[in-house]
């Protein structure tokens, strides 16, 4: 379970007033749970999802996983994934390298990786794409890469930063509900950030809004 708590951040610009990205934040996702956070762009979303990250530091407050403190854990050791809206894919390898990519990190034999990779992929109905270049793939397609990538290393937690903003629309809507099972079927606490009021309630069980560095809840 992730478990935030009081957490705090403050925006210090080298010009103009200070501002708060984060204010005594609480947010707790349960193994399973879909938790959206919506809100206006430049508010924090995805810094507070860099935050649980361990890709940017705050200025108090605790992020706790199945209770222990990660404040002395480094970002590549939390075992958390990040999906960003641009794909963030490696142009150099191929479709089924860039699945394998986390096995091979985390250790295990590139032959080993491929051999999973290439069953993940049968998953996403990828398989006849293994070794196409990925910059040669539509934007759906990349993502459902992207998805599978973060999703074969069994990720204690999934971070999605607006993960179908760069779509049109009725690829969004189409890859909501593919995200949705994919999520489901893998058991992995999920935090959505989204602008899309319709995105968050299609996929998540629950949803804040940031604003002012202050969360409410919607549902």
């Amino acid at each position: 379970m992730l478990d935030i708590q009081q957490l705090t951040k403050t925006l210090q610009p080298t010009r103009g007033a200070a501002r708060k990205l984060a204010h005594k934040l609480n947010l707790h996702v349960a193994p399973g749970e879909v938790v959206a956070v919506l809100g206006p762009s430049g508010c924090g979303k995805s810094t507070l999802l860099k935050m649980i990250a361990g890709l940017e530091p705050f200025d108090s407050g605790s992020i706790l996983f199945d209770g222990a403190d990660l404040a002395a854990t480094p970002a590549h050791l939390r075992r958390f994934a990040l999906m960003f809206q641009n794909f963030a894919l490696f142009a150099h390898l191929n479709v089924l390298d860039n699945v394998a990519f986390g096995l091979v990190e985390q250790g295990l034999s590139k032959r080993e990786a491929r051999a999973q990779a290439q069953i993940m992929l049968e998953r996403f109905g990828l398989g006849p794409l293994a070794l196409q270049k990925v910059w040669l793939l539509s934007g759906g397609e990349q993502q459902r890469v992207a998805l599978a990538r973060a999703l074969i290393t069994q990720p204690r937690l999934l971070l999605l930063d607006e993960p179908f903003s760069a779509l049109d629309a009725d690829l969004r809507a189409q890859l909501r509900q593919e995200f949705s099972n994919h999520i489901a079927a893998s058991g992995v606490a999920t935090v959505l950030v989204t602008h899309d009021v319709q995105e968050a309630r299609a996929m998540a069980g629950s949803a804040w809004r940031l604003d002012a560095g202050e969360l409410a809840r919607l549902w």
